[in-house]
């Protein structure tokens, strides 16, 4: 397991929601963030077919265009009744024709086709952290819950307004982001990470 060293991080999102929720994580281990959009790099096509894979083709894209060590996700939605979709493809399902997304007609997607009583589904994130030698670490963490229809809440972002996490009555776009990170895919897997970082 290789440690980061402390100084510059580069966050591998274009995701505003995302970059916020890093950055709190991030603040206690007292590294200096930048993110990927504040240095003028491309977004890479998530050509994947894994969390896993996706988030370290982000990650070593933004290490190697930028000469610093990069924090990337890849995360989404798995409804049980659906077979795990949208799963790896879930900002996918959000897609607009020409461009920018829609979850709210991503959420009613759901709703329509997952006709199950049980609503079961869990929010899934991996993290890769890379450096521009190429040397990738890995993290996972998920949140098991159930979908609720209509959405609640106008907290968070993209499917968050129609997950409740087991054990809560409230969806996460009803949670402020401190109480989201007691249940967060991302918090988890950021603190599996968490003994790589200084």
């Amino acid at each position: 397991m290789r440690r980061l060293a402390p100084g510059r991080l580069v966050l591998a999102t274009h995701n505003a929601g995302k970059a916020r929720e890093f950055a709190a994580l991030l603040a206690p281990h007292g590294l200096e963030v930048v993110s990927a959009a504040s240095l003028g790099l491309p977004e890479p096509e998530e050509t994947g077919e894994t969390f896993a894979a996706n988030a370290a083709l982000k990650a070593l894209a933004a290490a190697r265009a930028s000469g610093l060590p990069a924090l990337a996700d890849d995360s989404g939605l798995e409804v049980a009744a659906l077979g795990g979709a949208p799963g790896v493809r879930t900002a996918d399902w959000a897609m607009l024709p020409g461009g920018g997304r829609d979850y709210g007609a991503a959420m009613a997607r759901i709703a329509r086709e997952d006709a199950s009583a049980e609503r079961r589904c869990a929010f899934v994130a991996v993290l890769a952290l890379a450096w521009p030698d190429g040397h990738v670490e890995h993290a996972k963490g998920h949140c098991e819950g159930h979908w609720v229809a209509p959405p609640r809440g106008t907290l968070g972002f993209g499917y968050d307004p129609m997950f409740v996490p087991d054990g809560e009555a409230r969806s996460f776009g009803e949670m402020a982001p401190e109480e989201k990170a007691r249940f967060s895919h991302r918090a988890r897997a950021f603190a599996a990470l968490a003994a790589r970082l200084p």
